[in-house]
């Protein structure tokens, strides 16, 4: 509740409603009386194995949000919240505080075994730092630290993205690519509840005004701050959020919508760097009121950017097709990305927008308060403000004011929107235009116009929205926390340091590209994309997790996944024989050779494409599971979109990569072997001779060679594939089949009969492919079955209780491999990867309880909410935060999916046997459920 304060507010406002929240929190206010509202308990889900119907993996209470909701005490269920989704009180406090992982955290022995990558590692980091100025692509001294508040990000793909915190904080900016700026600028929340103000007033007076904001920051003291988080909740579905907020004492209730356009197979609207925010206001009681939401935001972020000054701030108003907004444009001039913001709001004939173009958000804000307290609205001079000086900074603000009914409610409507059209990576050596410019021009004005078509078409994105998410929100089959996870990691598809850039024609290599007839018309139509391994693991489409978060992209946006092979095939092509020393064995190596997959496409603080492979710790052309992984994904994306082309374009690239990959056989068995160190994703977990793992991955890849032969009328290429396939099945079964699983590799070290979780990869991407089975199989179906269940009997169920998913590795006696820094881990993507294995294999069940661990450990128990790590321990650690690979859960879905279709008919497609040369179709119809269309 709003309290008294002779400083600010100077309404009468009863005293009974003045009270401090005896809560153990001082810094936040609630009221003692709740006006007979009653405390919602809501109840974790049931044990979906106890009572789940026989034909369905886990039917949950779709308001499965448990312990975080259980110190919420309003009544209020907000307007039109959906029961699906991730729910938490704002008061809520997660008890458990994990640390980053750190060289302390390592063992005796692996901090022998890592010495001298150590000591290399340093060497480089202090070059990096301290002489070249620049951010390392790894940062293992300075990891970013656990802050267990974040939210859905705001802003489309590949234009920068604005991340508000599930109590409102603004708390992660990317709007210069791929670089992060952990922090709150508590002083002006730009986008969240933190800064957005509520003012009530009855008859002509105020008598409530309150920052919609727990903290009770030390400048504008003259705003009322210190909301009562026992009153308020946040609910995230992904690309939507709403927080509500009940004002007890007042009969009001407020729901704030989020709404960002992540809308799939758009590839115009999902684009744009907006977001929206609804608040529907809701009058219990019997008397009317005048309500306004005052929504301001500083220019800039407060830090070394602002400090040079020259930021300046304008009011505008722009009328088209009979629909006016208004608002502000922050202008921030600083080289060498330069951008515009625009604060608006809509204009109808029920409410007033009203605004103040500057004030200083590091002031008392006596001003502002004063003046949005005396009626409801801010003065609205006219005219651009001064530029800041040096040093000082600048806000701006925007309210909008609406009649409240007895028993009413009203709609006040703003839009966040920012143009910052052309962008210079960190070697500040190209201009890119951002890919929304082919909508919204690159001449730097379009944020009026932007926030106008955000406003006026945010109806229509929810409705697609809605079409989309509805038919696995409507299933009664799947678990709530599924429901949630699915379109909830989607966020790092837009916040994961993306861009989506324009490609210029003169910009593509025709000595390279000439043979791909479609690399021109894809990269001219859909762009150029990409997106980092991980907010702390800055390098873009890192190719060897992108192979697990693939799925995410080929099944929402495939032409951008086809976008991102054609570049890492143009990539696979080039060279650059610049010579480095590798941390991890100091050996000195060329950067890139030609005709083998990149680790990564580049370093936003370098020049991505341009400059490829800023991963050093390895010498990646060694690596035994790149090239499969390409191979596996070429076939898996023309078996989803049936592009004829795109599978002619590859095979060139295709057949290279694999005669690359053919001098890993090295005692011509038809199974590669791995060199005896981390020569694969698990880049610190060493492989030696033949393994599951890679051993996996081949065999699948050649298998789907067979099958791409056949397609492309190669006759004798598929009769060569087809025999070191018949010979590499042999020669895994004879080296590694142990009875109960696969071996981890066939070296005589104590780890090589660890049970490793991911084991089935080769079989989870064949499946995928719609291979792997009667004719086509490639691993023994009981095999797989087996080893499967033992998977699940000892790295998920013998660890951690069941509760935190699967163990990377676990001896056969039940105790975690801790022969590496990584075997102890549990890989999230990975298990989200497992799962989908376990469902396309029949045991679904199984496949969800697997996944269930990893969920409710990262945003139920951890507070890692979108920031989903790549790992993390049983105990103690997590490592990089907001990463790549879980984006395969929607390989659960499509398993889901096919899983459905063989239920309801026949195959969806008639596969190629191996054996046949007539070429076949992939089978789109695997995409309808998530059309949109």
């Amino acid at each position: 509740v709003g309290i008294q304060d002779s400083r600010n507010m100077g309404t009468d406002v009863p005293v009974s409603e003045q009270i401090s929240c005896a809560k153990g929190r001082p810094w936040v206010y609630c009221p003692e009386d709740t006006r007979g509202t009653e405390a919602v308990h809501v109840t974790d889900c049931e044990n979906p194995k106890d009572n789940r119907p026989q034909n369905e993996p886990g039917y949950c209470n779709p308001e499965d949000s448990g312990h975080l909701m259980a110190s919420y005490e309003g009544k209020a269920r907000g307007y039109q919240v959906p029961p699906f989704g991730w729910r938490i009180c704002l008061a809520h406090e997660f008890t458990e505080k994990r640390k980053p992982f750190h060289a302390n955290n390592l063992s005796l022995s692996n901090i022998i075994k890592h010495l001298g990558m150590g000591l290399r590692y340093l060497q480089w980091w202090y070059r990096k730092t301290q002489v070249e100025k620049k951010a390392p692509f790894i940062d293992m001294i300075n990891c970013v630290p656990l802050r267990q508040i974040y939210g859905c990000p705001l802003g489309g793909i590949g234009g920068g993205t604005i991340t508000r915190g599930w109590r409102g904080q603004f708390c992660r900016w990317q709007l210069n690519p791929g670089m992060y700026q952990h922090r709150t600028v508590i002083a002006d929340q730009p986008i969240s509840p933190t800064k957005f103000t509520v003012c009530l007033r009855r008859k002509g007076q105020t008598v409530y005004q309150q920052v919609l904001s727990l903290e009770c920051p030390s400048v504008l003291r003259s705003w009322n701050w210190g909301l009562c988080g026992y009153f308020a909740f946040y609910h995230a579905l992904y690309p939507r959020a709403w927080t509500v907020y009940q004002l007890p004492g007042q009969n009001v209730t407020l729901t704030c919508r989020q709404i960002t356009p992540i809308l799939p197979h758009d590839y115009q609207d999902s684009s744009l760097p907006v977001g929206v925010f609804v608040w529907d206001v809701e009058n219990e009681g019997d008397e009317a009121l005048d309500v306004s939401i005052m929504f301001s935001m500083r220019n800039g972020l407060g830090g070394g950017d602002d400090a040079p000054g020259g930021l300046w701030n304008e009011p505008f108003c722009l009328e088209r097709d009979g629909e006016t907004v208004q608002g502000l444009l922050l202008h921030h001039p600083t080289l060498p990305n330069p951008y515009t913001m625009a604060v608006a709001a809509r204009c109808t004939a029920d409410t007033t927008v009203t605004h103040i173009t500057a004030f200083d958000p590091d002031s008392t804000g006596q001003q502002v308060w004063q003046d949005l307290l005396q009626d409801g609205q801010l003065d609205s001079p006219a005219g651009q403000s001064a530029p800041s000086q040096k040093g000082v900074g600048v806000a701006g603000a925007v309210c909008v004011s609406g009649k409240l009914p007895p028993q009413g409610q009203c709609r006040l409507e703003f839009s966040l929107a920012w143009d910052m059209p052309k962008i210079m990576f960190g070697a500040k050596g190209q201009v890119h235009y951002r890919r929304y410019t082919r909508f919204f021009g690159q001449d730097g004005n379009a944020a009026p116009a932007l926030s106008h078509y955000a406003l006026c078409r945010y109806a229509d994105w929810e409705e697609r929205i809605s079409a989309w998410q509805s038919p696995v929100l409507d299933d009664r089959s799947l678990p709530a926390w599924y429901k949630s996870a699915l379109f909830n990691e989607l966020y790092f598809l837009a916040d994961g340091g993306t861009v989506w850039l324009e490609v210029r024609e003169d910009s593509i290599s025709e000595e390279l590209g000439g043979g791909m007839c479609q690399l021109h018309p894809m990269l001219r139509d859909y762009g150029r994309f990409g997106y980092l391994e991980g907010q702390e693991y800055r390098m873009y489409n890192t190719y060897d997790v992108h192979f697990y978060a693939s799925f995410a992209l080929i099944m929402l946006w495939p032409k951008l996944e086809l976008s991102l092979q054609y570049d890492m095939a143009l990539a696979t092509l080039r060279e650059d024989l610049t010579r480095r020393r590798y941390l991890m064995n100091g050996v000195v190596a060329p950067v890139k050779r030609r005709n083998v997959i990149p680790h990564d496409i580049g370093d936003p603080d370098d020049e991505p494409w341009l400059r490829v492979n800023a991963y050093l710790i390895h010498d990646t052309a060694d690596w035994k599971d790149l090239n499969l992984k390409f191979v596996l994904q070429v076939y898996r994306d023309y078996y989803l979109t049936g592009d004829q082309g795109f599978l002619k374009d590859m095979w060139p690239v295709c057949l290279a990569v694999m005669e690359s990959e053919m001098k890993f056989d090295k005692d011509h068995d038809g199974l590669i072997e791995n060199g005896g160190y981390a020569d694969q994703t698990y880049d610190a977990w060493v492989t030696t001779g033949p393994s599951a793992y890679c051993g996996g991955l081949w065999l699948a890849a050649v298998a789907v060679m067979v099958q791409m032969a056949a397609l492309c009328g190669a006759q004798d290429l598929q009769d060569k594939f087809s025999s070191i396939l018949r010979q590499g099945q042999e020669a895994y079964e004879r080296l590694l089949w142990n009875g109960r699983y696969y071996n981890y590799d066939s070296s005589s070290q104590p780890q090589s009969r660890s049970i490793m979780s991911d084991q089935c990869a080769g079989q989870w991407f064949l499946k995928a492919c719609g291979l792997g089975e009667g004719d086509t199989e490639v691993f023994p179906t009981q095999h797989v079955v087996r080893a499967l269940q033992t998977i699940y009997e000892l790295n998920v169920q013998a660890f951690a209780g069941g509760a935190m998913g699967a163990v990377n590795g676990m001896q056969p006696h039940g105790v975690p491999d801790r022969s590496s820094v990584q075997s102890d881990e549990v890989w999230v993507g990975v298990v989200y990867g497992l799962a989908a294995t376990m469902i396309q294999e029949g045991l679904t069940w199984e496949g969800f309880r697997t996944a269930e661990g990893c969920y409710r450990t990262v945003w139920e128990r951890l507070g890692l909410a979108f920031q989903t790590p790549e790992a993390y321990c049983q105990q103690r650690v997590f490592r990089s935060l907001a990463y790549m690979r879980p984006l395969s859960i929607w390989a659960m879905q499509l398993a889901l999916q096919q899983q459905q279709h063989k239920k309801a008919s026949s195959p969806i497609v008639k596969q190629g046997t191996g054996l046949s040369t007539e070429p076949t179709c992939g089978p789109k119809e695997a995409m309808a459920n998530l059309n949109p269309e």
